[in-house]
């Protein structure tokens, strides 16, 4: 088989690059099947794709909460493959990861939620007391600093998940269905804002499955089924080189 040409990026070298990975939970199950596909630093992907097609699980081969079983997975040069068990903590705070749920404390403040997850991984109070409000900021939420997450509506829980996301200021955002529980208008807001975060620089990954809305974004798309990358569509694709299904021109002879 020929060898695929290295999807362009910072320097000529993909940020994120799967190669031929694989899943599989057992001899029946799998949840991705030979995907490759690059992502260049300061992207903005959609992962889209029915329950089932492996969107999921392919940011949690990011997040090391799915081990590939064949292939790679590389992010700025580095085999993840390779990350020792005890090294996975560090290398999610270096990614901000806004899970389906939002998973707010519900008897804590929105500045208290934030200012716990700080501490968590190690800031001073100093920091907090500088970070908190900033974030809040960031994400539109500094009005709101002192209700509870019940307070709150669907948009603006998920801003806070969001914005817990940024207090290491990753280079990476991985957000898994953002707008799943959200309202047509709450969705495109949490898409505003996480477009204005890739507009800074921030790399952004989004799994979902509501096209309509996000063919509002005309951002890259990748389509997957089944575990498989079956398509791409959106006006970034034509810098991006190959994904599963390589073309004659992509492949070296």
């Amino acid at each position: 088989m020929g060898r695929m040409r290295a999807t362009r990026g910072e320097g000529g070298v993909p940020y994120i690059e799967w190669a031929d990975v694989e899943v599989a939970y057992n001899e029946f199950v799998q949840g991705l099947r030979g995907v490759t596909l690059c992502v260049p630093r300061g992207g903005f992907v959609f992962l889209c794709g029915p329950t089932g097609s492996g969107k999921s699980t392919l940011l949690r081969t990011l997040t090391r909460e799915v081990q590939h079983t064949k292939g790679s997975v590389r992010l700025a040069g580095r085999d993840l493959g390779k990350v020792r068990p005890g090294d996975v903590p560090l290398l999610r705070r270096q990614m901000g990861i806004v899970p389906q749920d939002f998973g707010l404390l519900p008897h804590k403040k929105v500045w208290e939620n934030l200012a716990y997850a700080m501490r968590a991984v190690g800031k001073t109070r100093r920091e907090v007391r500088t970070l908190v409000p900033d974030i809040l900021e960031r994400v539109n939420l500094l009005h709101r600093a002192d209700a509870f997450p019940n307070q709150l509506s669907g948009g603006e829980q998920q801003r806070v998940a969001i914005g817990r996301a940024l207090i290491n200021n990753p280079p990476l955002l991985l957000a898994d269905e953002p707008t799943g529980n959200l309202d047509p208008d709450q969705s495109h807001e949490i898409l505003e804002l996480l477009t204005a975060l890739n507009l800074r620089g921030t790399t952004v990954l989004i799994s979902s499955h509501d096209m309509p809305i996000v063919e509002r974004f005309g951002r890259r798309v990748v389509h997957l089924e089944q575990g498989l990358v079956v398509g791409e569509s959106g006006p970034e694709r034509a810098d991006l080189g190959p994904t599963s299904a390589p073309t004659p021109e992509t492949v070296d002879a």
